[in-house]
């Protein structure tokens, strides 16, 4: 690399990555073995947070040229921040990623081809909700008109790479009905339900069941209109302008005074609503707005279990499926909900239920990484489907649509298509209560 280069990166590294956070790190080494790239590469001390804020200090300072290794060390993060909370420093690692990616951005030449893609995610796809349902209706139309069965047929997805042949195989099944009717019940409680992108195209049905689980506890809801795709995958691709500009939209789009709580059902959507007071600075007239909406922010296991969901399940009896739950890595990591959904999942297996041995370890989705690196991802999940055979799990439950996506991908590549399934798992509650709604 040319020696103006170089001072490209380090300046752009003085630029976005926050040197304070990262003199943060006492390099301990507590974060070592929550790290599933640090466990899955052989223990190489660059593909842990570590090392990866070591790198990002040696390149703000001007001690290391930019190189290929290094673009690989951040490339192949996660970004699933299980790092944070083994942290007795209370290293922000999750900001320092995304201010690393977005530093690379300023710099890096991008091809005719990424360039592409990266406006039509993002300024359209993820952008406009309108986009995405057009998008997912064409899914649908490619589902439902038998064109799925000629391709598959005619062997045309052979020419794609093995894991988007494994994905287009676990899409789940078009909804069953246009849209999402509210009823007119009056509750005790009123939430605004934040829909999500994906959530509300391809998971539709889910969130058909979120609204009737929560009714049947007794709240009113509520969908604003306008409200766009979170903002996260922008984010953790380091287009935090882009991330940001979603971000109010959805400020705009909610009313946070006039109800108790905002809900979503996707673990790594909530993580970033969670966090738009970060993501708006404090110069920003939106930073108030962001406050209260971060306030009134709560995941559905968290809500169900408030409600009392744990009451309503006394006298189910559970079936002779065997359970086990899948974290969600932001749910967990970031807004510390874990209890919850194990209680909830308890609740309805009993006896059955069968705690995964890694399940709080990332399952190699972490947004569109199962794409951008699918050796890494691969590895990490053939791991996971190991431990599903180990303990004969007939049942994959878990929190978050990408998650979801994968484990069926596991299920589907390891051959237990015939044994075992995934869940998210409002699906999994609702199936289990259905006769008492």
């Amino acid at each position: 690399m040319n020696n103006s280069k170089a001072k490209q990166y380090k300046q752009a590294f003085v630029t976005h990555v926050d040197e304070n956070r990262l003199m943060d790190c006492m390099r301990c080494g507590f974060c070592l073995p929550a790290c599933p790239t640090y466990i899955h590469s052989d223990f190489d001390e660059t593909q842990s947070p570590r090392g990866r804020i070591a790198l990002m200090k040696a390149v703000r300072d001007g001690l290391v040229q930019w190189d290929g290794s290094i673009e690989e060390a951040f490339d192949l993060c996660l970004g699933c921040r299980a790092c944070e909370p083994a942290c007795p420093a209370g290293v922000q690692y999750g900001t320092l990623i995304e201010e690393t990616r977005e530093a690379i951005l300023d710099v890096k030449a991008q091809s005719v081809k990424e360039k592409a893609i990266r406006k039509g995610a993002f300024d359209h796809l993820f952008a406009d909700q309108r986009k995405m349902k057009t998008a997912v209706k064409l899914l649908t139309f490619y589902q439902q008109s038998g064109l799925q069965k000629v391709i598959r047929k005619v062997g045309f997805m052979e020419l794609f790479p093995p894991f988007m042949k494994d994905m287009e195989k676990a899409l789940p099944a078009p909804s069953k009905s246009e849209g999402i009717r509210l009823s007119k019940r009056v509750g005790t409680t009123k939430v605004a339900f934040f829909t999500g992108c994906l959530m509300d195209t391809m998971f539709q049905e889910t969130n058909r069941h979120t609204i009737e689980l929560l009714q049947y506890l007794g709240c009113e809801v509520v969908i604003p209109k306008g409200q766009q795709c979170c903002g996260a995958l922008q984010g953790h691709s380091g287009e935090m302008e882009r991330a940001k500009r979603n971000a109010e939209k959805n400020l705009n789009a909610f009313d946070v005074s006039s109800v108790d709580y905002i809900v979503n059902n996707a673990g790594g959507c909530g993580a970033f609503l969670y966090e738009y007071d970060r993501l708006v600075t404090s110069d920003s007239p939106y930073y108030e707005q962001a406050k209260a909406f971060v306030a009134k922010q709560i995941d559905i296991t968290t809500l169900l279990v408030k409600l009392g969901i744990i009451n309503e399940l006394e006298g189910i009896e559970p079936s002779s499926e065997i359970v086990t739950y899948q974290d969600s890595c932001h749910l967990r990591n970031v807004n510390g909900v874990k209890a919850e959904p194990r209680a909830i999942v308890k609740a309805l297996s009993g006896k059955y239920f069968i705690e995964m041995p890694s399940a709080h370890l990332c399952c190699g989705s972490a947004g569109i990484y199962n794409l951008l690196q699918p050796e890494m991802a691969s590895t990490i999940l053939r791991s996971k489907m190991e431990e599903i055979k180990g303990i004969k799990a007939t049942t994959i439950v878990t929190t978050n649509p990408g998650c979801l996506l994968q484990m069926k991908v596991g299920v589907e590549r390891a051959g237990l298509s015939k044994t075992s399934r995934a869940m998210h798992i409002v699906d999994f509650i609702h199936e289990k209560v259905y006769n008492k709604m």
